[in-house]
């Protein structure tokens, strides 16, 4: 499978011109040639908006999720959606999307982790269940958000569910670059799985953000990483086989005691 990873700035509070900039984008980086899934970042229609996102987090059946489904069906890729903030009556929600490349919505999730740091918990509500394996061209994939790679829990189960990769949309910030570099290759190691990221790059409310989205093979090799700064389209295809062996020469998995955990 040939993925190609969209590291970008965003604009904050204008979804708009958020979805005119990856139209753009999908324009001129995408062929279904080339591709077969696209991986975008955290909160991209809106940024860290935090409180102004009750005006501008869009409700569940929203014209983001229309605009992911029209793209997927014009240029036959996967879309791993990255994630945007979703209004409900219970609270506004920093939900991941996944569509097929028939414009169809396979998997959502809510972020379960919130940043005290950035006060997220005045602004957003957690997600309420339990993270689940999905499936594109028969292979099992995990998705997390950003925080969430610091609760490695989360992608273990994913991993005892069968995934063989995982995707991270994140608005990582450069004062804590060297974690999300080291964590995210501990994660695909101890995991023996493809991780992904799609971390956005430039600035917001004296935030630096980290760049650095990465591609990481189940052994931790990093095969593709963007720059701290420049808006960037990662590409490498993932080799399940590479997973399956991994697995086999260092099984972890037959080897675990859980009971005595």
């Amino acid at each position: 499978m040939r993925i190609l990873v969209f590291q970008i700035d965003i604009v904050p509070g204008d979804p708009e011109a958020n979805r005119k900039n990856i139209s753009k984008w999908f324009k001129e980086q995408v062929s279904s040639e080339e591709t077969d899934l696209v991986v975008l970042p955290e909160m991209w229609t809106t940024a860290y908006t935090l409180p102004d996102l009750h005006n501008q987090a869009e409700p569940p059946n929203h014209e983001t999720i229309d605009f992911l489904k029209k793209l997927a069906q014009e240029y036959g890729v996967h879309i791993v959606g990255g994630s945007i903030a979703v209004k409900e009556e219970s609270g506004i929600y920093n939900r991941a999307i996944v569509i097929d490349k028939k414009g169809s919505v396979v998997y959502e999730y809510d972020k379960l982790h919130l940043v005290p740091m950035l006060k997220e918990p005045d602004y957003l509500a957690p997600g309420r269940e339990k993270v689940k394996v999905f499936e594109l061209d028969g292979i099992k994939m995990g998705i997390v958000i950003c925080f969430d790679l610091r609760f490695p829990e989360i992608m273990r189960e994913l991993a005892l569910q069968g995934a063989q990769a995982l995707f991270i949309p994140a608005e990582w910030p450069d004062a804590r670059a060297g974690h999300w570099e080291v964590l995210q290759q501990a994660r695909a190691i101890e995991n023996q799985m493809y991780v992904i990221s799609s971390n956005r790059v430039g600035a917001y409310d004296g935030v630096e953000f980290a760049g650095r989205s990465m591609i990481t093979d189940p052994w931790g090799n990093v095969l593709a990483k963007g720059s701290q700064g420049e808006t960037e389209f990662l590409t490498a295809s993932l080799d399940l086989e590479n997973v399956k062996n991994v697995r086999k020469q260092v099984p972890i998995f037959d080897s675990r005691v859980p009971h005595l955990y």
